[in-house]
């Protein structure tokens, strides 16, 4: 009787659990959309969300006074590479960002994982052909933040040189210089030497940051390095060195100056 019952169990549990993964494989997809909208420029990026997660069919749709102008699929490097403005209440940011009058679009993509990364797809109108060209650049981890720094009436990229992650130590210990970029005429431009008192704060950020980090057992140098990066963009390099040889006096110090060097030069803040 108690193997009769047993059986039965079995086969019952089996039995729901085929209905269950049924339930799954059969829910339809959850179609979405994120929107924004400048003057008579529209723009949407649509897409399915089959399990949490995933992401695909994702469209950019730009619409000018009523008519339909470009309508296509979006590339993804994976089905995991979700429309960054699901964090950003879905709103898809369309701006003017190099002062003609024309409102570019912009499409950020966020490819999942703890902490990287980020990359946008930036749309602009060439009028004369009459269609959209577009232009990528990739955040790394830090992504941006859209702000006018100069107070000229057009936004800046606020955002960090990545290339710094897990360049001298942990990715948790380590410090990034300052990046501000523009957008003019469908490139990205690093203008980041215009700004000495960005700069000069974020050095000061670094140093103050190099200090906690030695008091909390860390040794440090996942700061300095970007710190010394900001001081030559202050047109300080020799400065940065003297401070950063004083601060740094660990026994692999020599190792840890040359490949300083070199990557500072790999990375054209020093030649």
């Amino acid at each position: 009787m108690i193997n009769i019952i047993r059986t039965f169990i079995n086969q019952s549990l089996i039995g729901l659990a085929v209905l269950s993964m049924s339930a799954v494989f059969t829910q339809p997809s959850t179609a979405e959309t994120i929107a924004g909208q400048s003057g008579n420029v529209q723009a949407k990026i649509s897409y399915d969300k089959p399990e949490e997660y995933q992401y695909k069919n994702v469209r950019l749709q730009i619409i000018r006074a009523g008519q339909t102008v470009l309508d296509q699929k979006l590339p993804q490097e994976s089905e995991y590479d979700r429309p960054a403005g699901v964090f950003t209440d879905n709103k898809l940011p369309v701006l003017d960002l190099d002062g003609n009058q024309e409102p570019e679009v912009i499409a950020d993509f966020f490819t999942g994982g703890a902490h990287c990364c980020t990359y946008s797809l930036i749309y602009r109108y060439d009028s004369k052909s009459k269609k959209y060209t577009q232009v990528r650049h990739d955040w790394g981890n830090g992504g941006y933040r859209l702000q006018d720094v100069d107070k000229d009436g057009l936004p800046e990229f606020e955002s960090r040189d990545d290339r710094f992650a897990y360049a001298f130590t942990a990715y948790a210990a380590s410090g990034y210089p300052l990046q501000i970029w523009q957008y003019r005429q469908g490139k990205m431009i690093d203008v980041t030497r215009r700004y000495p008192k960005l700069i000069y704060n974020d050095a000061f950020e670094l140093w103050k940051t190099y200090n906690q980090a030695r008091q909390q057992g860390d040794d440090g140098k996942g700061f300095l390095a970007p710190y010394l990066a900001d001081k030559y963009l202050l047109g300080q390099g020799q400065d940065g060195w003297q401070r950063v040889q004083q601060a740094y006096q660990k026994s692999d110090r020599l190792q840890y100056f040359a490949n300083l060097r070199k990557f500072l030069r790999e990375t054209g803040y020093t030649k």
